[in-house]
């Protein structure tokens, strides 16, 4: 039962310098207890949060005292409690949130509870940064040709999460155009300490999106969980986390001249993925913390997925609060953060003398020896000093094909490709850049690279230099305030002249949403088999991702790109050879279009303007006129339209009662999948464009839908029948039943046929809706026949991206059980939400040690009462076969237990809140 919280005797007023209070808060001195100096600011957050939320059932006394402890509990891997002050939601992940909310008012409405209480109970900001993909480029409509084509595309989306904005308490929707989702939270959502009826608490915040980590850089503790986690949160549930180590990463010095922040965030990249910080928190500390803009923080925040820890966290200090004055908050907010954080011990005042914090590890880093660099040409942690880059590029040609090699034989290296542009004659080699793009995410919040960018373009411009009218280049500001200082320095013109046009305020390339490139380039690259780069200002770079074509595909900064794309190509050394020859017949070399350090700050001082973010943030609210101009229903209850391919209501609480259900053995179940190790979210849920062959696509020809509208499966998320077809239909995904063939395919056991994933699964015919050919084949296959399914796997099943449609997908195929060496912490808590079983392998065993084919029945014994099961116990499996081994069952905490016994996680809130009303 909750109880009155116990620290209530804690609870402090928080006086105004002049007079007055500010609110009350939970007092960390008053605790009177001298581990606290010690802990990470990182720590700090996660003990007010517990000490504020303490009700002796969610989060108890025992959880604070082990957060207190830090310094000997997190090596010993325990489980907290976690509360966060609020969630943040993009739209991609925003519309099965919002789905969900709608369906659960109606199982709700159902079952005779009041629908209205299903709400968000904590804030929620859902921004719309709608995902540009960059059809129209290097013209000076671009952001409105895009935006048009984007309004065609997702209007049907887009209503939908207006009339969420509309229906839902608590929920803030920032509408399409606004910006890319960090970088408006960065400068405009981001609280840093809220103020919620008299009570001050520090904010943070967790997003279906892993760069949520950006905000750390703001001294907000944030970072990307599955979308059913944030559901979760959303509706008051806390998360289940283990207690991180912090690696404390100490800044010495200051940068170079000439050297960006980008070069230092590739490098730090580089250390700490050498220095392995996987499920820790980095902490950012050092006398160089002084010489790193808050802008420069963002962007080594941001990429924390990079370089696999939870979050880079820059405690708040003296640049964060004049970040916050330049970025339009009040005099008095920031006197109220300023103020709340000293008196809680979690504000840095450099000026003072520190008190050492004790960290689990420490790194350390001397910034001038930071030197300009790229990242590549596969992965994000693959620094290539700039000076070294011809050579490493000729090495990768060599080396044989992985992570730094594409095996091109050394007579093939030379090839030239000749073709027709546009009525001209050109040449592509290997190497040769056909895309060049200052893209939204890690970059654009920073100032001083996107005008370094400028000035590059300007003095290339001024020398007469020229970018190949065939390479693709694009630029897409995080938000609207870019291109005021842009506009206002002067230097926007230039980079038009470039062709890097704004094309829109969204994800673009990094995303993979670089659009087409011309049809003769592509021709040339197919045909010649040739080796094409990109460079662009994302974080990632993984094959496939930037575009089908490009091969090579290379981090760097703003300036960077804009230089790469006057070479043309990545095989070239900077230092000795020509970038290009100008008007007047002259080598041009890279060092003429650099700027100095100097330069770029100058420009900033002189252009980036504390009225420009709040004129650009108070046209938000105002939306722009295609938002505007769509019309929702006023209704609570969502009116689902049966024939829509975009937004459809899941079948989740179809014949829900207020009973749960119980826990469910597994019984004679088939293996869907046969997995080794290393299968990711990206395989597993679906993601990309849809393609022609597949089942997505046989569903959306079967009503209507064309080809050239699919879309992606990212813009259908709120479909689940789209979802569900789209499940483990990776072209790249390897399933053991297949015996080395690639594809999203498997064998159906009873029957011996090779069918895709989907068409093995086959829903039951009350989930599918008719229609013709393929839907209601005959030969019907598991879920129909009420045989359930599990799936095998090996080492770190679910790592990568967390997804929600990684789990609900599986769950809506029928699949009751996943039986893996190893699993990613979010996929496996996400599974446990949607009701499916993570078990483990005893060491040294999986699937092939066992002997296991695949082939066999499987039966998974478990009591029949709740009460009967433990966390972390071990189960009995045993197949048809006659063999037996033992699994250890990965419900790790009670409350899971709880969410295996209702179900799932959403059908235990709505149980809950029944409950509590009665």
């Amino acid at each position: 039962m909750v109880s009155e919280n116990p620290f209530n005797r804690i609870l402090k007023a928080l006086e105004k310098p002049g007079g007055g209070e500010f609110g009350k808060y939970y007092s960390l001195p008053a605790l009177n207890d001298p581990r606290i100096d010690k802990l990470p600011y990182s720590i700090r957050i996660l003990l007010e949060s517990a000490i504020r939320n303490c009700d002796e059932f969610q989060v108890k006394s025992n959880d604070v005292e082990k957060i207190i402890d830090w310094q000997n509990t997190a090596p010993k891997l325990v489980e907290i409690p976690f509360k966060p002050a609020r969630v943040l939601l993009q739209d991609f992940t925003g519309v099965p949130a919002v789905v969900d909310l709608a369906c659960m008012r109606d199982a709700m409405n159902n079952l005779g509870g009041d629908s209205s209480k299903i709400n968000p109970l904590v804030p929620v900001d859902l921004v719309i940064d709608h995902s540009v993909q960059v059809d129209v480029a290097r013209t000076e409509n671009a952001v409105q040709s895009n935006m048009e084509l984007e309004f065609q595309r997702n209007k049907e989306r887009f209503a939908f999460l207006k009339w969420g904005s509309n229906a839902f308490d608590n929920m803030l929707v920032v509408p399409p155009g606004s910006g890319i989702v960090h970088q408006v939270n960065l400068e405009y959502l981001g609280r840093v300490v809220f103020n919620t009826n008299g009570l001050l608490y520090p904010d943070s915040v967790v997003g279906t999106d892993s760069h949520t980590t950006m905000i750390d850089g703001l001294g907000v503790a944030g970072w990307g969980v599955g979308g059913i986690e944030a559901e979760a949160t959303m509706l008051g549930q806390p998360m289940s986390m283990v207690l991180p180590g912090v690696v404390g990463f100490k800044l010495s010095g200051k940068l170079r001249n000439g050297v960006t922040a980008t070069d230092l965030v590739l490098t730090v990249t580089q250390m700490l993925r050498k220095l392995g910080v996987v499920g820790k928190f980095v902490e950012f500390y050092g006398e160089g913390m002084s010489e790193l803009s808050l802008a420069d923080r963002a962007t080594i925040a941001n990429m924390s997925p990079e370089y696999g820890a939870t979050m880079g966290f820059f405690p708040v200090d003296h640049v964060t609060l004049q970040y916050l004055r330049l970025t339009g908050r009040s005099d008095e907010t920031v006197s109220m953060i300023e103020s709340y954080l000293r008196a809680n011990k979690m504000f840095v005042d450099y000026t003072e003398s520190q008190t050492d914090r004790v960290y689990s590890a420490y790194l350390e880093l001397q910034l001038e020896e930071v030197e300009p660099c790229v990242s590549g040409p596969k992965r994000p942690h693959d620094r290539v000093p700039l000076k070294e880059m011809k050579s490493d590029w000729h090495s990768c040609l060599d080396s044989r094909v992985g992570f730094k090699g594409f095996a091109v034989p050394k007579e093939a290296q030379s090839k030239v490709a000749e073709f027709d542009f546009l009525g001209t004659r050109a040449q592509l080699r290997h190497g040769d850049v056909v895309i060049a793009a200052i893209t939204s995410c890690t970059n654009t919040s920073n100032p001083s690279v996107m005008l370094g960018a400028a000035l590059v373009a300007k003095k290339a411009c001024e020398l007469g230099l020229e970018v190949k009218p065939w390479i693709k280049t694009s630029l897409a500001p995080g938000s609207g305030v870019v291109t005021k200082y842009l506009q206002k320095s002067g230097l926007q013109k230039y980079l038009n002249q470039l062709g890097f046009h704004i094309v829109g305020y969204g994800c673009t390339t990094c995303i993979g949403n670089s659009g087409d490139i011309h049809e003769a380039v592509a021709a040339a690259i197919t045909e010649n088999d040739l080796v094409a780069a990109a460079v662009l200002s994302g974080n990632r770079n993984f094959e496939g991702r930037v575009h089908p074509l490009t091969r090579a595909n290379y981090l760097a900064s703003p300036p960077l790109v804009v230089a790469y794309a006057l070479a043309g190509t990545v095989d070239i050394d900077f230092e000795t050879e020509p970038i290009g020859v100008g008007k007047d017949g002259k080598e041009i070399f890279f060092r003429d279009i650099w700027p100095s350090t100097e330069e770029v700050a100058d420009a900033v001082q002189s252009n980036v303007l504390p009225d420009m973010f709040k004129a650009t943030y108070e046209a938000i609210t105002k939306g722009n006129p295609m938002w505007n101009d769509l019309s929702v229903s006023a209704r609570s209850l969502y009116a689902w339209e049966p024939t829509s391919t975009y937004i459809h209501e899941p079948p989740y609480f179809k014949g829900m009662t207020m009973s749960p259900p119980g826990p469910h053995c597994v019984r004679d179940a088939y293996c869907l999948l046969n997995f080794g190790d290393s299968i990711t979210t990206d395989h597993i849920s679906p993601a990309g464009s849809i393609h022609k062959d597949s089942p997505a696509a046989a569903y959306l020809m079967e009503r209507g839908v064309d080809r050239r509208d699919f879309n992606s499966y990212g813009s259908r998320r709120g479909n689940d029948e789209v979802m569900a077809r789209g499940t483990f239909a990776n072209i790249r995904i390897v399933n053991k039943f297949l015996a080395g063939q690639v594809g999203p395919n498997t064998i159906h056991i009873p029957s011996g046929q090779k069918l895709s994933v989907f068409d093995a699964a086959m829903v039951s015919k009350n989930f599918l809706k008719p229609c013709p050919t393929s839907c209601q084949l005959e030969l019907m296959r598991y879920k129909s026949e009420g045989k359930d399914t599990i799936i095998l796997a090996g080492a770190e099943y679910g790592s990568g991206s967390s997804r929600d449609w990684a789990a609900k997908g599986p769950m809506l195929l029928g699949v009751k059980a996943v039986i893996a060496k190893s699993f990613e912490r979010i996929h496996r808590s996400n599974l446990v939400g949607m009701g499916i079983i993570p078990m483990c392998f005893k060491t040294g065993e999986d699937a092939d040690t066992l002997g296991l084919t695949g082939h066999e029945h499987y039966t998974i014994e478990l009591p029949s009462s709740i009460s009967e099961i433990r966390p972390g116990q071990d189960v009995k499996v045993t197949t048809d076969d006659g063999k037996s081994f033992t699994c250890t069952l990965r419900f790790d905490t009670e409350v899971e237990l709880e969410y295996f016994n209702h179900g799932g996680i959403l059908q235990y809130v709505i149980r809950n809140l029944i409950g509590s009303n009665q």
